[in-house]
């Protein structure tokens, strides 16, 4: 082992878990929570709206960001601000509804959106911030920063738990606004911790990028390619389905407490405990995927993302707290692993292998936006309508209908993908 790799594997290495780490902790503060918070706070039926703006964001953001950071901004210290930015507009929802009597959608949505905005394009620039150390100290980004990304999930599932367990003034926080002002607060560590990393000089061969190819505009040539352009619809499709359980399984998982027989069950008093199990999985199916890419080829590695999407909204439908309904629960837990890294990480694969290499950069960023960001806001506000109808407006709650309708349309996505996708090794499917 050389020198620079004994820098990546020890120090280096170290700063760039705390990195990560943080980063995800801000996010898992409140992710799944909040609308277990909401619904308390009688804002059930504005879940979806909180959701969407992720997707919003996702479209816009990060690219303006990148290109900041490629021409005018080092990385480490525009993260610094945007996470500065991000942790103060966090801080001042959770101080809103400390201070509120009845809390109001518009200022709580208003503070809580300016946060996003800020925070999302972080996801983003820790990877290239990371990328950027990686290559400066004379590493491979490609072999050594996928070990250090899974210490981000680790630091999301660490904050899950936090939230779940720990009580502030007899309130759980995944009850409460405290876990908006978490958030905010290890937003600021963050933002501190940031200036400390070494630097990531702007310029060099991305800074010349137009704002087409930061957006991915050039890729959408891609959709003359009848394979990428029905691979497209489908990131659409499957992307509506991605934020529907990190919005609604936590709020739907408290809903049991009104039955005293089902209040004191572990899954009712410690959901976000049990829906960690999602991230665990995640984690662990990340392994899975480029030896079933190899495998089974994109198609069917899809079809296995939309048969666990079909399961794990299904087995919500049926599941209950108490035993032996909570194993389906855990169950659908387990199947979230297959369910978004088989979706998101293949196709981002499948993406890099399909695309000649001057629009590759290009044309990951159109899958984003196409999954995380249209099918993501679209799917939200879909989910919201379902909801709506079937709990948050209706005369009695049924979430099962609700979970079930969900499980229909990705069965029918599934049903359709079979039948109209085909590889690009299949030439006469171009």
């Amino acid at each position: 082992m050389n020198r620079l790799s004994v820098v990546i594997g020890g120090k280096l290495r170290l700063r760039l878990v705390i990195l990560v780490f943080l980063e995800y902790a801000v996010w898992g503060a409140y992710l799944i929570s909040i609308g277990r918070y909401l619904a308390q706070a009688g804002l059930g039926s504005q879940i979806k709206w909180f959701f969407a703006a992720n997707g919003v964001v996702s479209l816009f953001m990060p690219a303006l960001v990148g290109i900041v950071a490629d021409r005018f901004i080092q990385g480490q210290r525009l993260l610094s601000v945007c996470h500065f930015l991000a942790g103060a507009f966090m801080l001042s929802a959770g101080l809103y509804c400390m201070g509120a009597d009845n809390i109001s959608f518009g200022p709580l949505y208003s503070l809580y959106a300016l946060s996003i905005v800020f925070f999302m394009p972080t996801v983003a620039l820790t990877n290239s911030v990371s990328y950027s150390i990686i290559t400066r100290a004379g590493g491979d980004p490609v072999k050594d920063y996928p070990p250090i990304r899974l210490f981000g999930t680790v630091g999301f599932i660490c904050s899950m738990l936090a939230v779940n367990f720990i009580s502030v003034g007899g309130v759980h926080m995944q009850d409460s606004y405290t876990q908006l002002i978490l958030s905010g607060v290890l937003s600021f560590i963050l933002c501190g911790y940031s200036l400390t990393l070494p630097e990531c000089p702007t310029g060099g061969q991305r800074a010349q990028r137009s704002v087409a190819d930061a957006f991915g505009i050039r890729a959408f040539s891609l959709f003359r390619l009848r394979h990428m352009a029905v691979f497209f619809i489908f990131c659409i499709l499957m992307g509506s389905a991605l934020q529907i359980t990190n919005g609604y399984a936590n709020t739907f998982l408290n809903s049991f407490s009104a039955n005293p027989a089902l209040a004191d069950t572990f899954a009712v008093k410690n959901s976000n405990a049990l829906l960690s199990l999602s991230q665990i999985s995640e984690t662990l199916c990340f392994l899975l995927v480029p030896f079933c890419m190899r495998r089974f080829g994109i198609k069917k590695v899809m079809l296995m993302s939309m048969t666990a999407w079909v399961l794990r909204f299904g087995l919500f439908g049926i599941g209950t707290p108490d035993m032996p309904g909570v194993l389906l629960l855990i169950l659908s837990c387990i199947l979230y692993g297959i369910a978004f890294d088989f979706f998101n990480i293949a196709g981002s694969l499948y993406v890099e292998k399909n695309v000649e290499a001057g629009i590759r950069a290009s044309a990951q960023g159109l899958f984003m936006m196409m999954s995380n960001g249209v099918g993501a806001t679209v799917g939200m506000i879909g989910a919201g309508a379902v909801m709506d109808r079937f709990v948050f407006k209706a005369a009695s709650a049924d979430w099962s209908s609700a979970w079930l309708v969900f499980a229909g349309y990705m069965a029918v996505v599934a049903l359709l993908f079979a039948a109209f996708f085909k590889d690009s090794s299949d030439n006469s499917g171009k």
